[in-house]
């Protein structure tokens, strides 16, 4: 906590270290007191009662089975998942709606954040299967069905991305009564849908789907309070990378260690890459070309043909700078790492750090200051897969707002 505030002397503003400063409080009092295990050892029981209880009706539910419903409920869970809105928003920015991009990515990390924090928090399980018939049509699904259950994720993240699009819609656009009840009428059935198929899926029980949805009314409430404020600081703060920086970095010990391990982690590590990424390009570039004058798709100045040209010249650029990312971080972190004495390993991305090959290793035993800095963290050893992924998706992220729109202006798309 002295290093954040002497980091608020070097150039952050008061509140931004007091923020940081919060932020790194908590994660030691978390860490200190045991929080997660004190916590989960009150809410996991309730829950796994829960699940328990309801198992018969899911069963008894999922008797009325079809193939089209298997079809039908399987599209609607990749149409409301996470990597669906991942590969939308760049088409969103690059439309011209930026302030909706940009809105819609951070509020999407928030989402993912909470909603992950509260599964591996609890740590409660889905319902079993068998006896339960559990639906996994995608990789995306089967990842998901390694995850713990409480909330559902994508009656959480429906509830909160058509609830902002709904809000945006009716304060930007032309909008009278009917628009309103339609627009109410059409999220509430999506939400319905969507805890449904949740539910018929074997994925999730009443439970985790009810939960899902009231985080997501009280995230988006928080929301919409909030975004303008956000907004603004994203376009015009002062200090708003190096703070970003540091807050992604905080939020990553702030996580919950789950009971076993799970890919919750992972997803938020991307979603924050994505988050710093998209706030750091938007801060060098908001100017350029993400101002509320820009040209907006089927308009004179952006016509549906230079939208396509855009989509076939930033799609392949932006998974390039992806997988050029990925491979200069899988090099250069871990002699970061090694250099400042932060001891680390891998579990994937760097196969002479995974653990097993370290284990008997000299050069595992680091030292220096860092490495006493850390090591007021709960961790031993830091897994560096954290920090490449994160480097990958930041680097997505920024060059779908930064190095693309460049060459959309260099190629007058």
């Amino acid at each position: 906590m002295e290093a954040v505030a002497a980091a608020g002397g070097a150039g952050l503003t008061r509140w931004q270290a007091a923020a940081l400063s919060a932020v790194a409080g908590w994660v030691w009092a978390a860490s200190f007191y045991d929080l997660t295990r004190r916590t989960r050892k009150l809410v996991q029981p309730w829950v796994t009662r829960r699940v328990l209880a309801e198992t018969p009706a899911i069963l008894r539910f999922q008797r009325v089975q079809h193939k089209f419903l298997d079809n039908f409920f399987s599209v609607l869970s990749c149409v409301v998942s996470v990597p669906f809105y991942t590969g939308f928003l760049p088409l969103l920015f690059w439309s011209g709606h930026s302030k909706l991009a940009r809105q819609m990515t951070l509020l999407m990390a928030f989402c993912d954040y909470l909603g992950n924090t509260v599964k591996d928090l609890v740590s409660a399980p889905r319902p079993s299967s068998p006896p339960v018939r559990r639906v996994t049509a995608t990789e995306d699904e089967k990842e998901n069905a390694m995850e713990y259950g409480l909330p559902s994720s994508h009656a959480l993240n429906t509830v909160c991305l058509m609830g902002y699009l709904l809000h945006y819609v009716l304060t930007y656009g032309p909008h009278g009564s009917t628009m309103i009840a339609a627009g109410l009428s059409l999220g509430f059935l999506l939400v319905m849908l969507v805890g449904i198929a949740r539910i018929y899926l074997g994925m999730h029980s009443l439970t985790d789907v009810i939960a899902g949805i009231c985080f997501g009314i009280i995230i988006l409430a928080f929301w919409l309070v909030v975004h303008d404020h956000v907004d603004a600081f994203v376009v015009s703060g002062q200090n708003v990378a190096s703070f970003w920086a540091g807050l992604s970095l905080l939020m990553c010990f702030a996580y919950p260690k789950p009971e076993f391990p799970t890919p919750s982690f992972e997803y938020h590590t991307a979603f924050n890459g994505v988050a710093f990424g998209i706030v750091f390009g938007i801060q060098q570039t908001y100017f350029h070309f993400h101002t509320p004058d820009v040209p907006l798709i089927f308009s004179q100045q952006l016509p549906l043909l230079a939208f396509v040209g855009r989509v076939l010249v930033g799609i392949p650029t932006i998974l390039v700078v992806k997988f050029c990312s990925k491979a200069l971080s899988k090099w250069l972190l871990p002699v970061m790492c090694n250099t400042l004495g932060i001891p680390i390993v891998s579990s994937c991305y760097v196969p002479a750090l995974k653990v097993d090959n370290i284990k008997n290793k000299a050069d595992a035993k680091q030292a220096g200051y860092l490495q006493k800095v850390f090591s007021l963290f709960p961790q031993k050893a830091y897994d560096v897969d954290t920090g490449i992924r994160f480097v990958q998706y930041a680097s997505l992220a920024w060059s779908v707002v930064d190095l693309v729109p460049a060459i959309f202006t260099h190629l007058n798309l």
